[in-house]
């Protein structure tokens, strides 16, 4: 791939109907529409072949090198499932070569446009692919990093498709693309270095956004820095009719509670097909003592009530 750097991402003379050829494989690609846009680079639906991928044209080599990387792990994890990878080149654009790669897609919409849709309920199952989809991410030693809900399409059955690896970052390291309101650092929750749990938040986050984006933007604009916290997510989540069906995993969540992506997933599930259980374990102790209290006085009025 080429170590040309193109002016930015929105100079890039891109149209729908336009063909690339790679300077290198020879592919031919035609573009039909914008999926997205980041700091360094855009990522639009294509065909080859009458084919449809993904394709990202970057700022420069190097960032996309990165991202290729990234998904050719995720190929070596996942040998019994489809390529993520299709291509990775140059091609000839605008008077210079603008480096490449081409992915898989998978047919979706925006996750804000899939709930209007679909309605508020379907989201359940959106979530819990996308914890699978970022399952296989962590386990190959990566964290997306920058997920949020222009990153994600989702089919009308709610399987889920990443469609910008900018953000992706190794675990350990400091996180190199993020967007604020999704940041954990953001919600004086944690900071930026990179684990399964920074992810965890901001997929919280992402439904919180999709399902009451309104309120959460009032919020960001009208909370001043110091006051910023997790129980100000909270808040919204426990009084949305929706999300609050999903409050003992959307803490968890944001307090960076499970164990591990897939056991995220699993809660996700149980507590999507109401058998998410009680509270987690260690919950505050005011809060189990006025359960106690309130069992006990209940008991205590039953006996008094029979043995009128």
């Amino acid at each position: 791939m080429s170590d040309k750097r193109p002016a930015g991402p929105d100079h890039l003379p891109l149209r729908p109907g336009m063909l690339l050829k790679g300077k290198w494989n020879g592919h031919v690609y035609r573009l039909e529409r914008p999926l997205g846009a980041g700091s360094n680079g855009q990522v639009w639906l294509a065909s080859r072949g009458g084919a449809p991928c993904a394709l990202k044209l970057g700022l420069d080599a190097a960032d996309l090198q990165g991202e290729t990387n990234v998904l050719a792990s995720l190929e070596r994890g996942s040998r019994d499932r489809p390529s993520f990878l299709l291509d990775a080149d140059d091609a000839r654009l605008g008077g210079r070569d603008v480096p490449f790669y081409a992915m898989r897609y998978v047919p979706g919409m925006p996750v804000r446009k899939f709930v209007r849709r679909c309605g508020s309920g379907a989201f359940k199952a959106a979530g819990g692919h996308l914890l699978d989809r970022l399952a296989e991410l962590h386990e190959a030693g990566w964290v997306f990093g920058d997920l949020k809900c222009d990153n994600v399409l989702v089919a009308p059955g709610g399987q889920v498709t990443l469609v910008d690896y900018g953000g992706a970052t190794r675990i350990g390291r400091s996180v190199r693309q993020f967007t604020e309101i999704y940041d954990r650092g953001y919600w004086r929750a944690g900071n930026r270095t990179a684990d399964p749990a920074y992810d965890w938040f901001a997929a919280a986050v992402l439904w919180i956004h999709a399902l009451d984006g309104e309120r959460l933007l009032r919020l960001t604009r009208s909370l001043p820095p110091q006051h910023r916290h997790p129980r100000e997510l909270m808040r919204l989540v426990r009084s949305h009719p929706t999300l609050k069906s999903m409050e003992i995993w959307m803490r968890m969540a944001l307090e960076g509670r499970f164990g591990s992506t897939r056991e995220a997933s699993r809660r996700w599930r149980e507590c999507a097909a109401g058998l998410g259980g009680g509270v987690p374990d260690g919950i505050p102790g005011w809060m189990a003592g006025m359960a106690g209290a309130t069992l006990a006085l209940a008991a205590v009025a039953a006996v008094l009530w029979f043995s009128r």
